[in-house]
């Protein structure tokens, strides 16, 4: 076994393990408010959305495309090592953010960490800075406020529907809606944030492509297991192996079901006492912003839109319903992510080149 081919299964292994993570530190994104208004008890919820994710993740690869083809400028010319210290530099702030209890934004986590190691590994020229303007920078702003502002009119328009109903009533029919929108959530949180592993996967089996290539060998592995590249519009696109998409889903749907109970208690209770039709009001608003940024392939933070949405649900009730003083400190972790992320890859690819000699 060659040591590109090594450090390709490390790189495989270490992205499901990112997802696996992922699974667990958004598990909250889906269920925190179904569980904090009673809709399911926790143990039904993350079943239910482990479930869902799966199902989401099978769904498209539009997302995974654009993280394959949309920040790197030549994906297959990316060393081994850059890409499994982004996933080291992400995967150390999902961890550091689960255990703080903040829900920071898994995506943009990654994100941050292809950049930290690409600029180090290869150069600021190496990395599409306008493709990070134009998509995730640029909907790090608009996805959360778009959440905001669906989830707010979304509940005028149940009060204004409810307006006649008893309050026993409206939290009955608001519980069991909220099992199908905290369903369609979660099928809507693997179809978004699964694919973006997809993408990082595939980008470690370009390296290994493009590691093998400049050594003058040949692949042992079976064509199904490589991506295909196509040129459209005169760029090289890159297609998502159906073995990465199912493992993926798997990945993150099972670390879905290991739960997240620090994130689910801060996004369920101390943002803001949601009742039911506040809870539904913003799953169905998050769960609407997802399905269409997804299909755009534009890769948004799940947490963001859902945060957001809980918090435009409340607002509506009374802005002083919102504990703003844990909505700033969570805003600090959304700032924050990409920067933090980058650093640590960074450090991390400036560690295993030195430990290895392998770029």
């Amino acid at each position: 076994m060659t040591t590109a081919l090594i450090i390709l299964l490390v790189i495989v292994l270490a992205s499901l393990i990112f997802d696996f993570i992922n699974g667990f530190h958004d598990a909250a994104n889906a269920i925190a408010t179904t569980v904090a208004t009673g809709a399911l008890s926790l143990t039904a919820a993350v079943v239910l959305s482990g479930v869902c994710n799966f199902a989401g993740a099978m769904m498209g690869t539009e997302v995974a495309k654009f993280f394959v083809n949309g920040f790197v400028n030549d994906p297959q010319g990316l060393g081994q090592m850059m890409v499994l210290a982004a996933l080291i530099g992400a995967s150390i702030w999902n961890l550091l953010t689960w255990w703080w209890g903040l829900p920071s934004s898994s995506s943009h986590a990654l994100i941050g960490g292809i950049a930290g190691a690409v600029v180090v590994g290869s150069g600021w020229g190496a990395f599409n800075w306008m493709a990070l303007l134009k998509k995730p920078v640029l909907w790090l702003v608009l996805s959360p406020l778009l959440g905001f502002i669906v989830a707010f009119l979304a509940m005028i328009a149940l009060y204004w529907i409810f307006r006649r109903a008893r309050s026993s009533q409206v939290d009955r029919w608001s519980r069991l809606m909220q099992i199908a929108s905290g369903a369609a959530f979660s099928v809507s949180h693997g179809f978004n944030d699964a694919q973006k592993v997809m993408g990082i996967i595939t980008l470690g089996l370009l390296s290994y492509i493009g590691t093998v290539a400049a050594t003058g060998q040949h692949t042992d592995l079976p064509s199904w297991f490589l991506p295909h590249e196509t040129v459209v519009n005169g760029k090289a696109s890159h297609s998502i192996p159906y073995w990465v998409m199912l493992a993926c889903a798997i990945a993150i749907g099972l670390g879905t079901m290991a739960g997240g109970k620090r994130i689910i208690k801060t996004m369920g209770s101390k943002i803001t006492r949601i009742s039911p039709a506040q809870g539904l009001a913003a799953q169905t608003s998050g769960t609407a912003t997802l399905f269409a940024t997804g299909a755009l392939g534009i890769p948004v933070s799940t947490t963001h839109c859902i945060n957001a949405a809980v918090l435009g649900a409340g607002s509506a009730k009374r802005f002083s319903a919102v504990r703003w003083g844990v909505v700033a400190n969570i805003m600090v972790a959304w700032v924050l992510t990409i920067p933090a992320s980058a650093a640590i890859a960074a450090l991390a690819y400036l560690i295993l080149r030195h430990a290895t000699g392998i770029a």
